[in-house]
């Protein structure tokens, strides 16, 4: 008796824009010349701030930092695709996702310096703070998109983790709750092919991390997350859809890790420089700029005036980071739940934080 298939499935790929600056016209979303520059724009920015906060550190002036190097474009076309009230669940590796969406860069920078004021999120933007332990945001972005659903809202939450994320229980359990409640919330994996010093191929046999999409009933895309333009187009498909009702998408951002994993780490220990050197020639601001100058949109004197801007930009911020005042050591305990218990009014009154 011949043994019944009950079903197939496939994993598309997109890429919009190919690594010698072509445009598929039929892929392509509508965009202007205008929304074209402003990619260009937020990666420079991007990129301009990445480097000072890797010089800062060097200089002590802030501490361990993590590198966005490679990945300007899953960020910046991502986070242009999102509407101002969604909501962003962020990893610690986003951001270029934070300026894109207009996050203070002074406040970047003290966050950096070790000091948690830089994320408390001024009010307009819907970015939570950074989460530094792997994996934990992605259930936390499938609740609040349940409670969007519950709420009739037409907003959907979007959620950053890397492939080493994606090893975590956390993000099975998210993508299975959003999948069975048909939750409006967007999984974005930056799959920069190594997590620390673990490479992709040791956290999964799968072929590819969308393909896991599969399992839990939702739609799964990878994307050359190099092209920015594929990102953005990704992102606002999977946005229209969830918020017709038509429930999640995983979004696998095929991308590389250019920098060290922080400057904590020496990634030339697990990394061949070959592999580094090749993937150099693939990173998305030669992309776009190859794109833009066979549109005609890339004078040089447009991209001097973005550059000047953007380091005048970070120069503003670092000084504003480093003139302000030191924070309250009591802050310690202030916000670590809505209310000090009993024990932690004694500390503070016996560390002389409270009268």
């Amino acid at each position: 008796m011949p043994i019944n298939t009950v079903g197939r499935f496939e994993v598309k790929y997109l890429q919009v824009v190919s690594e010698e600056g072509i445009l598929d016209s039929a892929l392509a979303p509508a965009l202007s010349d205008t929304e074209i520059r402003k990619f260009y724009e937020a990666i420079i920015l991007a990129r301009t701030f990445n480097g000072r906060a890797l010089s800062l550190q060097r200089e002590g002036r802030i501490g361990t930092y993590a590198s966005i190097l490679g990945q300007e474009g899953s960020q910046v076309g991502s986070a242009l695709a999102l509407a101002k009230d969604d909501w962003v669940f962020p990893s610690f590796r986003e951001t270029a996702v934070f300026l894109s969406l207009g996050y203070p860069l002074h406040l970047m920078i003290r966050y950096w310096m070790g000091d948690e004021r830089g994320m408390k999120v001024p009010e307009g933007v819907n970015i939570f703070p950074m989460s530094v332990p792997v994996g934990t945001q992605i259930p936390h972005a499938a609740g609040a998109a349940m409670a969007m659903r519950i709420r009739g809202d037409k907003r959907a939450a979007a959620v950053y983790f890397g492939d080493g994320g994606s090893s975590r229980g956390d993000f099975h359990e998210a993508l299975n709750i959003a999948g069975v409640f048909r939750a409006p919330v967007i999984f974005l994996c930056q799959n920069n092919q190594w997590a620390i010093s673990v490479p992709r191929s040791k956290q999964t046999r799968a072929g590819t991390i969308a393909q896991r999409a599969i399992g839990y009933g939702i739609e799964g895309l990878q994307v050359d997350g190099n092209d920015v333009i594929a990102v953005y187009k990704a992102m606002k498909d999977a946005l229209e859809r969830a918020k017709a009702g038509d429930g999640p998408t995983l979004i696998e951002c095929v991308t590389y890790r250019l920098d060290d994993h922080t400057t904590a780490d020496d990634a030339s220990r697990y990394r061949a420089s070959e592999e580094v050197e090749s993937w150099k020639k693939k990173e998305p601001l030669i992309r776009l700029r190859l794109l833009m100058e066979k549109k005609g949109i890339l004078a040089k004197d447009y991209e001097d005036s973005v550059l000047k801007e953007a380091e005048a930009a970070v120069d503003r911020a670092v000084q504003e980071a480093e003139a302000m005042a030191a924070p309250d050591p009591a802050d310690i305990l202030n916000y670590t739940n809505a209310a000090l218990t009993g024990r932690q009014k004694k500390e503070m009154k016996d560390l002389g934080w409270r009268k």
